[in-house]
């Protein structure tokens, strides 16, 4: 019996799973540095206005509409090398990028007030720049590892688990980056956050590199023709692509709740809790059962659907949060009870975590037999931005919340805030994930087409459709 086009192009190992886990290992070790520790580092050692780190994230985003289409377009049409069409980009980024994560963390106190702030939104959109430029190759790098649909939903779990260690040292720095004060106060130390983020960094190039060795092509692709005016056509397709854009619209909306958490934790743990060492342990807790569910995620999802199992996940991770909303009304606000909360909510988050990017490569395979789209650069390149967004959507969330409370932009300088004001913090802590877990539950319910038995049927029209690009 002929073996089918999938199997011929599938087959992954234990190395490929490993090694594609470390590149996302590495891309989160350097972006949870700008997550959980980045925005605090701007207002309370830089001193700049939580209305400034707003502007910049926009003005960054703005940016990143051209920047990544382009970039997208770019890999498309780049000739295969010898290492591969999306290997190459990652060993040729690796530095760079990690070297424009330290930037952001140097001391530039000594600044003008105008001078600091072009120095962040340069540093800033620098490292949106170079962290583009290797996390589409490597986004991309999915497509080609394998064709099957139930290893590209293993490689999907070993990402996400390489992004929770990723996310970890980060978290720690968040936790351990304060100096107590002769008057007893505890503020972030510049220097140490500097040497953390030098060692973060240091450690992200060297899982980059873990990733290029230990990764393998399959699935041999032909670079897209360089047609004018393509890039607005593929950007249309994928506008009017409903699986496509549901799941582009539910991972922007998960993350910006994920990063929201990890950001306006550090504020909420500093002076509503006044226990700044603990501020990484939601963060934990909201991960500790990714370590139990990684283990059957991918079987789940095979027998009763991935979307099915994501929904109903986000919608028991929103009901925790309303809870304790609802308790807060009547002064029950313990800091245990919130780890705990984020410890159940996380159950039913790490469905969605571990298996969003297989949801992102059916719905690119979805567009590819429907619409004969084969620019998955390009798509990819979307669908980071669209996730990009989503940490623009964190940064105001955080901010907004800050605005509302009179933060003033500088530890220093809140010591005072009223019970009003800090009672507002803890409201918004809970409000925010929990809207934003609702939406993502009714994106998925209702405009993610891809059912469990849509999903079979597209397997079939995509072994089809391989057949045929291949001659066979």
């Amino acid at each position: 019996m002929e073996q089918s086009y999938i199997a011929q192009t599938s087959g992954i190992k234990a190395k490929d799973k490993i090694g594609y886990a470390f590149g996302d290992l590495a891309s989160c070790l350097v972006f949870g540095l700008t997550q959980s520790v980045l925005n605090k580092y701007y207002t309370d050692v830089l001193e700049i206005s939580v209305l400034s780190v707003m502007v910049m994230t926009i003005i960054a985003r703005i940016w990143d509409a051209v920047n990544d289409p382009i970039w997208g377009r770019l890999i498309d049409g780049a000739k295969k090398y010898p290492d591969g069409r999306y290997r190459h980009w990652i060993k040729v980024f690796s530095v760079p990028t990690a070297l424009a994560a330290v930037l952001m963390f140097l001391d530039v106190r000594g600044f003008s007030a105008g001078g600091r702030i072009a120095w962040i939104y340069f540093t800033y959109i620098l490292f949106g720049m170079l962290y583009t430029c290797i996390n589409i190759p490597y986004g991309s790098l999915a497509q080609v590892i394998t064709s099957d649909d139930r290893e590209r939903s293993s490689l999907s779990v070993f990402r996400s688990v390489g992004s929770t260690f990723g996310a970890m040292p980060a978290m720690v720095l968040a936790s351990m980056c304060y100096v107590t004060l002769a008057d007893g106060r505890k503020v972030m130390d510049q220097t140490r956050v500097l040497v953390g983020a030098a060692a973060i960094a240091a450690l992200s190039i060297a899982f980059y590199l873990l990733c290029y060795r230990w990764s393998r092509e399959r699935v041999d692709t032909s670079p897209a023709p360089r047609e004018k005016g393509q890039t607005a056509k593929v950007i249309r397709t994928l506008l009017r692509s409903r699986p496509f854009m549901a799941v582009s619209l539910a991972s922007m909306l998960y993350l910006a709740a994920q990063m929201f958490g990890q950001g306006y934790n550090t504020y909420l743990f500093h002076h509503y809790f006044n226990k700044p060492g603990l501020t990484m342990l939601p963060t934990v807790f909201q991960y500790l059962p990714v370590a139990i569910i990684m283990f059957f995620a991918t079987k789940l999802g095979n027998k009763y659907g991935r979307r099915e199992i994501c929904s109903a996940g986000m919608l028991l991770a929103a009901a925790f949060y309303i809870a304790l909303f609802v308790l807060s009304l009547f002064g029950i606000t313990p800091v245990w009870l919130y780890l705990a909360a984020c410890l159940m909510s996380g159950i039913g988050t790490a469905f969605i975590f571990l298996l969003v990017w297989v949801l992102a490569t059916d719905a690119i395979d979805y567009n590819k037999v429907t619409y004969g789209l084969n620019d998955e650069a390009t798509s990819y390149a979307f669908y980071s931005f669209m996730r990009k967004l989503g940490t623009t959507v964190a940064t105001i969330l955080i901010n907004v919340p800050l605005l509302r409370i009179g933060y003033s932009g500088s530890s220093l300088k809140t010591e005072g805030l009223t019970d009003t004001a800090l009672k507002s913090m803890y409201n918004f802590s809970v409000i925010i994930p929990a809207v934003l877990f609702l939406l993502v539950y009714l994106i998925l319910q209702f405009m993610y087409p891809l059912n469990k038995q849509r999903t079979a049927e597209l397997q079939t029209q995509k072994e089809q459709l391989l057949r045929e690009q291949a001659g066979k």
